[in-house]
């Protein structure tokens, strides 16, 4: 026993020689391997690699919004928030203190702050022409931020976790009633009599009423949206608005887009002759609508009763945001890249230069 196992030793640094080729090729491949498919399932930001064919394309621009004297303020999936002080021809990056790059909405405060809402980090605020974003996500659940609602100096927020108003004088978000915990609110609006209308991911339509001392609890608005080509009802809304005649405007996910005229009472389907069902903004014009869908824009013209395509110049029909400014100004933002029209929505010129690009690593079976 004790003279095999002296012969086994012997041959120990025999099978190492042996070895040592066979592992240092396998970490060459293995390095070759990994630098050909990154293992990394973050974006690359603005790929140097002309050895290989395939090119960034600009990031997915969830949210616009414009201030007051023109100012454009672009929200991206991935890359942040982006500036510009002349319609979009330039951008600038602003990024100094906003640790979550995946933004979901933004807001303005008239004369104050730009509010962004992120998937993962909670609200940010920025004092208008500032550089410094600041986390003000006190109270708030540790919850995605997916759409706001400024209304008389007041900032609200529809979250994963509920519906929060930002309190200044306490620094921080107070929750608004109960009973949409554990639903996402897509959208928020306001009605004139006071109650507050809130747009779910799978609950559909929901009120409280800020008129009332304390609004201890969310009622269901029990309205059914019912797509008229497939007749399934559908609670999952995505955007909400309404107009001065107080006109509810409701998009859904994948059944279209209702109207109520009778402060929700009942609802009619405006989706006939609608390329598509899939409803991403919704900006009231007049006794007119213009909407942002999966496959670009359409304006309801109320005298013709029909549906009008507004597509000329758009080579990006996944609409993720729309914004119409009050000195006519139209801004869409795409999966890829942003467009402003000057025209009504007639022609759409790209406004893409400078917000940079964003390339998903190769997978297995690129």
């Amino acid at each position: 026993m004790h003279r095999t196992m002296m012969r086994l030793w012997r041959l120990i640094p025999f099978v190492i020689a042996l070895l040592l080729p066979i592992t240092a090729a396998y970490g060459e491949l293995a390095s070759l391997v990994s630098w050909v498919h990154p293992t990394s399932n973050m974006p690359l930001l603005h790929p140097n690699d002309s050895a290989q064919s395939r090119q960034g394309t600009a990031p997915s621009i969830q949210t616009v919004v414009v201030t007051s004297d023109g100012t454009v303020y672009a929200g991206s999936f991935g890359l942040g928030l982006f500036r510009s002080v002349d319609k979009g021809q330039s951008w600038e990056s602003l990024n100094r203190g906003l640790t979550d790059p995946f933004l979901l909405c933004l807001a303005v405060m008239p004369g104050r702050h730009v509010y962004a809402g992120t998937m993962r980090g909670g609200v940010y605020r920025l004092s208008l022409k500032g550089e410094l974003w600041e986390s003000i996500s006190q109270g708030l659940e540790n919850t995605e931020v997916k759409s706001f609602l400024v209304h008389e100096e007041r900032v609200y927020a529809g979250t994963g976790q509920g519906v929060y108003r930002w309190v200044d004088e306490e620094q921080q978000w107070k929750k608004i009633g109960d009973g949409l915990d554990q639903v996402l609110v897509s959208g928020l609006a306001m009605l004139n009599d006071g109650r507050l209308l809130a747009a779910t991911s799978g609950k559909g339509l929901h009120h409280a009423q800020l008129k009332q001392a304390a609004p201890s609890k969310w009622v269901d608005s029990q309205s059914v949206f019912v797509d008229p080509r497939e007749r399934l009802p559908h609670r999952y809304l995505r955007v909400i608005a309404v107009n001065q005649a107080q006109h509810i405007f409701l998009g859904t996910q994948d059944g279209g887009i209702f109207r109520s005229t009778d402060l929700g009472v009942s609802w009619a389907s405006l989706s006939r002759n609608l390329p598509n069902d899939s409803i991403r903004g919704i900006v009231p014009l007049g006794q007119d609508i213009v909407v942002a869908t999966g496959k670009g824009i359409f304006q309801w013209k109320h005298d013709q009763q029909d549906w009008l395509e507004l597509n000329e110049g758009l080579t990006r029909l996944a609409i993720q945001s729309l914004t119409i400014t009050g000195t006519g100004d139209w801004y869409v933002g795409t999966s890829s890249g942003a467009f402003r029209s000057d025209d009504g929505g007639a022609h759409w010129k790209n406004i893409s230069q400078g917000l940079g690009l964003q390339l998903i690593p190769k997978g297995p079976y690129d």
